[in-house]
């Protein structure tokens, strides 16, 4: 099962996550399918690549809780 989830980045205590499609069973920073945006809580920034989410959720990709959250806000997902 291929989910969309957070792959940290960053320093310590300034850390920056990309959104990335990746095979469930994969560790946090494990080998990602295909990179789709990049979250940044400090500044609360936030980068999609919309096409690329689209077709990932349309092949049956999951997202976890927290990127369910930021895709909502950028009402992509109700």
């Amino acid at each position: 099962m291929v989910k969309l989830r957070l792959k940290r980045c960053g320093r310590k205590q300034r850390a920056t996550y990309q959104i990335v499609a990746i095979d469930a069973r994969s560790r946090r920073e494990g080998k990602d399918l295909g990179k789709v945006g990049f979250y940044d809580p400090i500044r609360k920034k936030t980068s999609l690549n919309i096409p690329a989410i689209i077709y990932f959720i349309e092949k049956g990709a999951q997202p976890t809780k927290t990127v369910h959250d930021i895709l909502r806000k950028a009402k992509l997902l109700k």
